[in-house]
């Protein structure tokens, strides 16, 4: 232990990695810390709330160790770490793509509208308030009897590939042909809805599912669908449940429960970045 801290506070480690760095510190190196500080905050902001949060938590502690096994000499600890390092990242790369895809998809859907854009999350009308009346509307109806509903509502990340999935409609966004879809008999009943540019543009449309382990064991398919491409997207999802007839929105991984139509109008309004100006 002796020789650990020696080797900590002698002067060669202390000019190595405390004083030598600082020697040329200029303006330049404030704005790269500053840089890289604001990327780490984004990146916990990101995975604080996902199971890579997790694996971040383990990768720091590993090079915790790694450090230790530096300042101590230990070569076996060391040399097993430095391989990990080496290659275990890019099998750790693999496993997660999913999240490093909705990450990127994230970074790729904020806008550059100048300075105060930086750190407020922008939030797009993709719906007109006659186009939210009608969700509503529908909504509420196949709620009182029981129908289940998946309703899509697309925003600046687009999920073509979903879209695929189903049968393209591209047409007038109705309560009326809400209904109509998911009448039990209907031949598109069992998929999503999705609404782009205002419009029912496709149905019948398969969503990826959640795999996390949190969810509620009574919630069925369509919820867990709409917690999954939240979880791949900026969508905004709503949910009619068969079973009960509880109305839900999925947004960003998480799921809103229990609305009732007067909520759920509002809700929608505050998610899609326009005031509900007409509970004034």
């Amino acid at each position: 232990m002796k020789e650990f801290f020696d080797k900590l506070f002698s002067g060669g480690f202390a000019l190595t990695y405390f004083s030598a760095p600082f020697r040329e510190f200029g303006w330049r190196d404030v704005l790269d810390i500053l840089a890289l500080a604001a990327i780490f905050f984004a990146l916990y902001l990101f995975v604080r709330d996902r199971r890579a949060g997790k694996l971040l938590t383990g990768i720091i502690v590993m090079f915790a160790i790694y450090a230790v096994s530096e300042l101590l000499d230990m070569y076996a600890i060391r040399y097993i770490f430095s391989s990990f390092f080496g290659y275990g990242l890019i099998a750790l790369a693999i496993i997660f793509q999913p999240e490093l895809r909705a990450a990127m998809e994230r970074i790729g859907s904020v806008p550059f509208r100048g300075l105060k854009s930086i750190g407020v999350e922008h939030r797009d009308m993709t719906l007109s308030p006659a186009g939210v009346d009608s969700i509503v509307e529908a909504v509420k109806d196949m709620s009182f009897s029981k129908t289940g509903a998946l309703i899509v509502i697309e925003r600046t990340t687009r999920i073509g590939e979903y879209i695929r999935t189903g049968t393209t409609l591209n047409a007038d966004l109705t309560p009326e042909l809400l209904r109509a879809v998911f009448f039990d008999k209907a031949p598109l009943h069992d998929g999503a809805v999705i609404v782009r540019g205002g419009r029912i543009y496709a149905a019948g449309c398969y969503l990826p599912l959640s795999e996390k382990t949190d969810i509620f064991k009574g919630l069925g398919t369509r919820h867990r669908a709409a917690i999954g491409l939240s979880e791949q997207s900026d969508s905004v999802i709503i949910v009619v449940s068969e079973e009960t007839g509880t109305i839900s929105i999925a947004y960003k991984g998480e799921l809103f429960r229990e609305f009732t139509s007067v909520s759920l109008r509002r809700k929608l309004f505050e998610l899609l970045g326009k005031q509900d100006d007409a509970t004034a």
